[in-house]
């Protein structure tokens, strides 16, 4: 959709220029309708200050907002705002800061509160901003302009980057988008599904503290890309500015499971202001530091079917069970859980035990999200992965123009494909994944003396991850430690596993699937002697001393994981002859790389 240039009117931060703003921007514009843009319509704002520069370090500390008064809302924040408020205060007194006052001939109440709430998103996933003020959450439903929304956005964004002296304040909007922290930003728009069972979780929240209730449990559930981490992050920040009856911020915790999004919610957290070491943490951390004494008030954990049911060395309650441990240092509980995601036998629950949960918790404290929101695809494609998963039977692949399946003759053909769609910037980060069939160990070094472990076929071979050296930062200056494994450049050299990219988006993925799925007449098998994954083929041995083997229910999960990464489209290769040539005929010979 092609729509009007934005006017994009800049001025120093302060009080003077506040007062003659409307002289200011009469002065700078001869066309009148340009003048009443910004003075007469609704506009958006954003305040910068830039603090310390260095050759790998630029910081801002920045405020966005929507007024039908550009004057005086700025004053507003100059002199009240800046006496209530230590941010505001900062910013006041900063010789430096600067403001972009940004109006568009289209502009109503609506589009500016939905072009305020994207900016948010944005702006919290760019490297350089270490701080970002806004005490609200403005995301629109539906109004008469919608469909003019993203391209009057997308305009105002690269109206801004394409601004030299602003490369690091606003790069470019390719490079946001592939961010972790973007997909998983509080900003992110939710979906009519998602609004509804945000209402909901906060409804429940709101009765559990009124009555002052402890122990409540409210389960999200739904496949794999259902859009279950963005809900969660969403509900996270609106809890995070409710205060209680003592007129007091409610306590709040946020726990993750792998490392990798740790970082992700951690940096949420720190330049939004909602959160520090405390708040953003793994289970075993939240167990040691809090106590039943003294119990949170809200507790999230991110992907609860991957809590442990077992001890281990670093997890040693007598309950072993974290769901049970977490519940008793938080009034209430909001968990994330998806039965297709367990990986490891020390997150299954034994016998009827999870379901006795569930009953006992009430279906009205259950929320079930049922689209797929990571998968860019037609309704028949996602059917056919789902056939894939849940029932093991490969048809014929759909024609889709929105998403992309392709099957490889041969894995280094599809990891060049993959490396190419990783170096396009239209399409973005790119990676390549294996089922857990092939040897690995963090604490040992391979017993043949090659450099790396790795995924091999023949001749080719790729190591696994986390294994190629990395260095301090990128070429851009970002630290590889603020960057999840898909997100460092070097990582298109390795290849992933479940444990490195559940949770994660990738724009396309390249599935190297190993010889522990196989095709038995007609349908996939998983055969637990191929595989090299101890936690999902070993025996589980129960506190009452009872064994149990879940390999045929923790490989399925291993290959739903892998399969539901990419956005934009799915590479195939399979090392059991019989299943790649089932998926070769069901790709057809358009879709099959020879």
């Amino acid at each position: 959709m092609k729509v009007d240039e934005p006017i994009i009117y800049e001025t120093q931060y302060s009080d003077d220029n506040a007062k003659q703003i409307i002289e200011e921007i009469r002065q700078a514009y001869a066309d009148k309708a340009d003048q009443e843009f910004l003075i007469d319509y609704p506009t958006v704002y954003i305040i910068y200050q830039p603090g310390k520069q260095s050759k790998y370090r630029h910081d801002y500390t920045v405020y966005v907002g929507e007024t039908l008064d550009i004057q005086r809302r700025t004053l507003e924040h100059l002199n009240g705002d800046a006496e209530r408020r230590t941010d505001w205060q900062g910013l006041k007194n900063a010789n430096n800061a600067h403001m972009f006052v940004i109006g568009h001939k289209h502009f109503n109440k609506s589009l500016t509160l939905d072009i305020e709430n994207r900016m948010m998103q944005y702006l919290s996933s760019v490297d350089a901003v270490s701080h970002l003020n806004n005490r609200r959450e403005n995301a629109q439903r539906m109004y008469y302009t919608e469909d003019e929304f993203v391209p009057i956005f997308n305009k105002i964004w690269d109206t801004l980057a394409a601004k030299k002296d602003y490369k690091y304040l606003f790069p470019a909007r390719k490079e946001i988008e592939n961010s972790s922290i973007f997909k998983a930003s509080p900003f992110n728009k939710l979906t009519q599904e998602q609004n509804k069972a945000k209402d909901l979780i906060l409804q429940r929240v709101q009765e559990a503290l009124d009555k002052n209730e402890t122990g409540k449990l409210i389960l999200v559930t739904g496949d794999a890309g259902a859009g279950k981490t963005v809900l969660m992050s969403n509900v996270y920040y609106d809890l995070a500015k409710l205060t209680g009856k003592d007129g007091n911020k409610i306590s709040l915790a946020m726990m993750v499971n792998h490392d990798e999004q740790l970082k992700v919610y951690q940096q949420i957290a720190k330049k939004l202001g909602i959160g520090d070491e405390k708040s953003v943490l793994k289970p075993a951390s939240f167990i040691n530091h809090y106590s039943p004494d003294d119990p949170v008030d809200v507790a999230f954990v991110d992907e609860a079917h991957l809590l442990r049911t077992q001890k281990n060395q670093g997890y040693t309650s007598d309950t072993a069970n974290m769901l049970t441990d977490i519940r008793q240092r938080a009034k209430i509980v909001v968990a994330i859980y998806d039965k297709k995601q367990v990986l490891s036998k020390t997150q299954v629950w034994q016998g009827n035990s999870f379901q006795e949960l569930i009953d006992s918790i009430g279906e009205e404290n259950i929320i079930h999200l049922h689209n797929q929101m990571r998968i860019d695809a037609e309704p028949q494609t996602i059917e056919w992965l789902n056939n894939v998963i849940n029932k093991g039977l490969i048809d014929k692949v759909p024609e889709d123009g929105k998403y992309e399946i392709k099957v490889f003759k041969k894995p280094q053909d599809m990891q060049k494909a993959i490396q190419e769609k990783n170096d396009d910037q239209n399409n973005g980060i790119s990676r390549m994944v294996a089922t857990y069939d092939w040897e690995y160990s963090s604490q040992s070094s391979p017993n043949d003396g090659s450099e790396f472990w790795q995924v091999s076929e023949g001749d080719w071979k790729m190591p696994w991850n986390y294994q190629v050296k990395k260095p301090r930062r990128t070429d851009d200056g970002v630290s590889y430690k603020e960057l999840s494994w898909a997100q460092q450049p070097v990582t298109i050299d390795e290849i992933g596993s479940t444990y490195t990219v559940q949770g994660f988006d990738l724009n396309y993925v390249g599935v190297e699937i190993g010889p522990s799925v196989k095709l038995k007449d007609g349908k996939i098998i998983h055969v637990p002697a191929e595989s090299c994954n101890k936690d999902a083929i070993q025996y589980r041995t129960f506190a009452d001393g009872t064994k149990e083997n879940f390999a045929e229910d923790l490989l399925p999960n291993e290959l739903n994981v892998l399969l539901t990464r990419g956005v934009h489209g799915l590479y195939l290769h399979a090392v059991d002859p019989a299943l790649q040539q089932a998926l070769e005929e069901a790709a057809g010979k358009d879709r099959v790389v020879e």
